[in-house]
């Protein structure tokens, strides 16, 4: 392989070209029915998710982010309301708890997983806090025992963030069986993508399922008959019947995923100033992003090196949530997160990611961490 060619942070072109005639074939079985809302792929693929991951049922929905507010209501949170969160995520988990009226309340992470961190979690308990919003970053599984043992001893709900960590495990489980809830997102991106934006809520309780599917169509009860304020929040049914093809290819990609850390991990474990992504015993991680720590200031060195080779990566998020207005103002201190906003970096990963290519891409990170 020639490893001078430019390498993006997401290929998606081998995965669409393997299953060009699959997906082909269910867009136009989609145009030639005329059924294109709420039709028969919606609910085949709702279970097909729920068979998939272990859970009673599951609701299509337009986006991981309607799955996420959609989902903070359908538990009875709102005004008045406290909900402990990660401030190391993307903004939509924050800013689902806005959108509901309750307050986010951010507490500091696992240096190592990047985690929500359940010794601060107990800490930030309060007579207001009504549920717990753990993420599973980067697709590493947050650590759900403490937190459901916190949830049962307060009385709390748990909304699982799973936009990152499709077909993740925790304790032998997959991630999004455990709470109340959990929400995730089928942006093209993500370890299972749409061909567009749609998302989905998981539950196994009959309640839950009932109020996602009042909301997620105005908050109607029976035809015309509306007895709350919902949305437009439907999952397409183009999207639904593309995610049915995909759907069986989540744990093989998966696999391909943790193949392509591996070879990172072999490339980059001994370099000098770089902390390789963790995974902790009993959890399986998706690999949804691989994301190495640099310290010492140096990480802008490693980014311009990278770039200069043709060689993307991101930072993932170098803004913790507590530092941004729509959360100002506040007294928090919490050193993890800002230190690992100040030090992370994302490689490059798909599933079908060259061996060679990851261990070019250590060999740059290691010459610019040399200079």
């Amino acid at each position: 392989m020639n490893v001078a060619k430019p390498v993006p942070m997401l290929d998606l072109k081998p995965q669409l070209e393997g299953l060009r005639e699959p997906l082909e074939k269910a867009l136009l079985e989609v145009l030639r029915s005329g059924h294109f809302i709420l039709g028969p792929n919606v609910a085949a693929f709702e279970r097909e998710f729920a068979e998939f991951l272990g859970v009673a049922d599951t609701v299509g929905l337009a986006s991981g982010t309607d799955a996420l507010v959609i989902g903070l209501r359908t538990l009875g949170i709102g005004p008045n309301d406290e909900v402990i969160t990660t401030p190391f995520t993307f903004f939509a988990t924050a800013e689902a708890i806005l959108a509901v009226g309750a307050t986010p309340v951010f507490v500091d992470i696992d240096p190592e997983t990047y985690c929500i961190d359940p010794a601060a979690v107990e800490r930030a308990i309060t007579p207001r806090t009504r549920a717990l919003l753990p993420v599973h970053l980067f697709g590493h599984p947050a650590e759900l025992d403490p937190l459901l043992a916190l949830a049962d001893a307060h009385g709390l709900e748990i909304l699982e963030d799973v936009a990152q960590a499709a077909g993740a495990t925790y304790r032998g489980r997959k991630v999004g069986t455990f709470g109340a809830a959990s929400a995730f997102s089928f942006y093209p991106s993500k370890n299972l993508g749409a061909l567009g934006d749609a998302g989905l809520l998981a539950t196994d309780r009959p309640d839950v399922a009932a109020h996602a599917r009042r909301l997620r169509t105005h908050g109607q009860e029976g035809r015309y008959m509306h007895t709350e304020v919902g949305y437009t929040a439907r999952l397409d049914e183009i999207q639904a019947a593309l995610l049915r093809v995909k759907l069986p290819h989540v744990d093989p990609w998966n696999a391909g995923r943790r193949r392509v850390a591996e070879a990172y991990d072999k490339a980059l474990r001994d370099v000098r100033g770089v902390t390789v992504p963790t995974t902790r015993p009993g959890n399986v991680h998706a690999f949804h992003q691989y994301t190495i720590r640099i310290g010492d200031g140096k990480r802008e060195s490693v980014v311009e090196a990278l770039a200069s080779a043709g060689i993307a990566s991101v930072v993932y998020y170098p803004h913790p949530l507590h530092r941004m207005r729509p959360f100002q103002p506040n007294d928090y201190s919490l050193p993890e997160a800002e230190r690992a906003a100040s030090e992370v970096l994302s490689l490059p990963l798909w599933p079908e990611l060259p061996d060679d290519t990851a261990a070019h891409i250590g060999a740059v990170i290691a010459s610019a961490l040399r200079v």
